[in-house]
């Protein structure tokens, strides 16, 4: 008697797409998720690890990564693609581009477009220009009125280099390039010039 309610369930259990095994066991698509339990007690805490200077393991693992970076700054200086001066670090990839797409392309390497702040930095930045013999822009833009240049940042700016004469756009040159010499223009941003980047 209890083998027609046992085939009717097997009927109707490969109707609808479960499969069971010998066992009794079956397997049909997944049920609706229940609800979220209670968050349980926190465990006990564990035993306090060795502060950064005396973890032998964390030093050497520092200590190999300092030396990739100065050998990999090192071969980059020697072949002009990365220059050092201060604490900061420039960097060309020898393309020329508009000054948004410098700044876009220097924000996806994790820096900024180029901006010298002293004559060090400027002299640093115009040796790319030489090396590449074009123009760059920097990372400078015209403020609220006609000739009243700004960081890209918005804070007036403290170091200049102006060509004489400039700048002279009054309004219709809100970027500013840099001439081989290490002088500067302002410059329609519209134009293609050399990308360099500061980190």
């Amino acid at each position: 008697m209890w083998l027609c309610p046992l085939a009717l369930t097997l009927i109707l259990m490969a109707a609808s797409g479960a499969a069971c095994e010998v066992k009794d066991v079956c397997v049909g698509s997944p049920g609706v998720p229940g609800e979220r339990g209670e968050k349980g007690e926190a465990g006990e805490r564990g035993p306090p690890g060795l502060p950064a200077h005396l973890d032998e393991e964390l030093q050497a693992t520092l200590h190999d990564f300092r030396h990739q970076i100065l050998q990999t700054r090192g071969a980059l200086s020697l072949q002009g693609s990365i220059m050092t001066v201060g604490e900061k670090v420039f960097s060309s990839n020898g393309q020329s581009i508009t000054f948004d797409a410098i700044q876009e392309a220097c924000a996806r390497a994790g820096g900024r477009i180029a901006v010298p702040r002293n004559p060090e930095e400027n002299e640093a930045i115009a040796s790319f220009v030489k090396k590449y013999n074009t123009y760059a822009y920097v990372g400078l833009t015209e403020g609220p009125s006609p000739g009243d240049s700004r960081y890209s940042d918005g804070t007036p700016v403290n170091y200049t280099n102006w060509y004489r004469g400039e700048p002279a756009g009054r309004g219709k040159e809100q970027c500013v390039e840099m001439y081989t010499d290490g002088q500067w223009n302002d410059r329609n941003c519209l134009y293609s010039r050399l990308t360099i980047c500061e980190f």
